[in-house]
């Protein structure tokens, strides 16, 4: 006798159990029929559903469905990302509860630790795919930490880097004081604060009671200025230019440069440029061979560059402390309530600080172009066609990609470093070993480098990483490239765009 309700949680495992057994998601390349090829957009290893995603795995289902039934060789190839800080920050959070730190135990055994626990609690969104009754290629599932893609991901670095498209350099980065990372551009969240500015003056050189007055919303960071920015076109301040004015509490003398950066119509249209701490200043600074200083340490705190009365403060306890003396001096021309965007760090909740520091980069602008071409000769098309608009804006604009994290869970740096600080960028250690004994004309010790890799990187070889990259396999043959992707907006940029790019 059928029961009186449905009760799905008691069917619906059952039918998908003996679907997934008979093979009724595997791709068919036996049977003939052309090939159609969606890749999941690989969720995070520690993730759980979301509504995001049952959107877009069901659209992916219904594609793929459609096609399976008329015929096609259909693959939807499933998998997940290692999800390098997420991940690394749950198993901090386990080990924080018994009292223990990641340094305690040591990177190698840390990493085993977290290979422990996906083993044990990674599964959670597979299962709730199997629930939800989508209909991937189950045998075919990736990790993008397996080590048929870690092997991948040293090809590609490895290859990029000899093609003088990675490279090592000191760049402003999105720095995490509690992570102790960089972080992308995607992890910081942009929050509306209510603030102040503050109006500082700077004496001029060689004019009595002369001043520039500048304007700050972080008062500590002019410890690190090295100019002063007008524009070009600005009568007020023409006659200073190439001049210089000495930098209050610090007295190094800063020169006033011309740059377009600085807009005549806000505030006293004087800026104060500090290359270290922040980005427009960063680029100020590359256009006029300015000295860029680093006035904090990893932790955001005051280091050992400025005035030794604010070493080692925290940096709003060093705020609170500049501006005292700015206004002991004289030199506090007013104080605003100002509101205005600062960066948080989405995991850490911490205001993130926009730091110098050595990276690894991917040259983006070069990469950018043939996946600019591919959208505008109409091999790739955008639905709804308007976002190719957004994809165009950001890749004619894009920056350098910085892919190095100070982290020990993901694809570490496949760099070692010689005696000298040598890089030797190879496969292998033993390969290293070996390019180092010839430059070297012997054996050396090599330090490898202890950065890994964003998390983006890997997770832009998806499409052919997954088929077997660099092997010539038979799946990556038939089923590259793809036909379709469905994914968010929101990542266009930072997953879209790399995978066009390394594609």
């Amino acid at each position: 006798m059928l029961d009186k309700t449905y009760n799905p949680s008691e069917v619906e495992p059952k039918h998908y159990e003996l679907w997934e057994k008979s093979g009724a998601f595997a791709a068919r390349p036996k049977d003939g029929g052309n090939p159609y090829t969606i890749m999941m957009p690989p969720p995070n290893v520690t993730g759980s559903l979301h509504m995001g995603h049952a959107l877009t795995f069901t659209l992916q289902d219904v594609l793929i469905r459609y096609h399976r039934m008329r015929g096609r060789d259909a693959l939807w190839q499933p998998g997940t990302d290692h999800a390098g800080i997420a991940t690394q920050m749950v198993v901090e959070r386990q080990l924080e509860a018994a009292g223990v730190t990641r340094h305690d135990l040591g990177r190698e055994s840390f990493v085993e630790r977290v290979w422990e626990w996906k083993a044990e609690s990674g599964g959670t969104i597979t299962r709730q795919l199997r629930r939800l009754g989508a209909s991937p290629d189950w045998a075919k599932e990736r990790f993008t930490m397996d080590e048929g893609l870690s092997k991948a991901v040293r090809k590609v670095f490895v290859d990029l880097y000899k093609q003088g498209l990675i490279y090592r350099d000191k760049r402003l980065v999105n720095w995490d004081p509690k992570l102790h990372t960089a972080i992308s551009d995607l992890e910081v969240e942009q929050r509306e604060v209510q603030g102040h500015m503050w109006y500082f003056k700077y004496p001029v050189e060689g004019f009595e009671n002369t001043y520039i007055t500048v304007a700050t919303t972080r008062p500590e960071t002019m410890l690190g200025d090295t100019a002063v920015a007008v524009h070009p076109d600005d009568e007020r301040y023409q006659h200073l230019v190439g001049r210089h004015v000495v930098l209050p509490i610090v007295g190094r003398r800063i020169p006033i440069v011309a740059d377009t950066y600085s807009d005549p119509t806000k505030g006293t249209g004087a800026v104060k440029i500090t290359p270290a701490h922040d980005f427009n200043d960063f680029e100020v600074g590359r256009r006029h061979a300015l000295e860029m200083i680093n006035v904090l340490d990893a932790n955001a705190h005051l280091n050992e560059v400025v005035p030794q009365a604010y070493r080692g403060l925290e940096r709003y306890e060093a705020r609170k402390r500049v501006v005292e003396e700015i206004e002991k001096l004289g030199l506090l021309e007013k104080i605003e309530a100002h509101v205005h965007t600062v960066p948080y760090g989405d995991r850490s909740g911490v205001v993130i600080e926009p730091w110098l520091t050595d990276q690894w980069f991917v040259d983006a602008e070069t990469l950018a172009q043939p996946a600019i071409a591919a959208v505008e000769q109409g091999r790739t098309r955008f639905v709804p066609q308007h976002w190719e608009n957004t994809y165009f804006e950001w890749m004619r604009n894009i920056q350098p990609w910085c892919i190095s994290r100070q982290i020990w869970w993901g694809h570490q740096v496949p760099a070692w470093y010689g005696p000298d600080g040598r890089v030797f960028v190879e496969m292998t250690e033993e390969e290293a070993e070996l390019t180092a004994a010839r430059h070297y004309g012997t054996a050396v010790p090599l330090t490898r480098d202890s950065d890994v890799l964003d998390t983006w990187f890997s997770s832009a070889l998806w499409p052919f990483s997954t088929l077997g990259w660099p092997d010539n396999t038979p799946e990556l043959q038939r089923y590259y490239p793809t036909d379709v992707l469905v994914t968010g907006f929101d990542i266009i940029f930072f997953w879209v765009a790399r995978m066009m790019m390394m594609g």
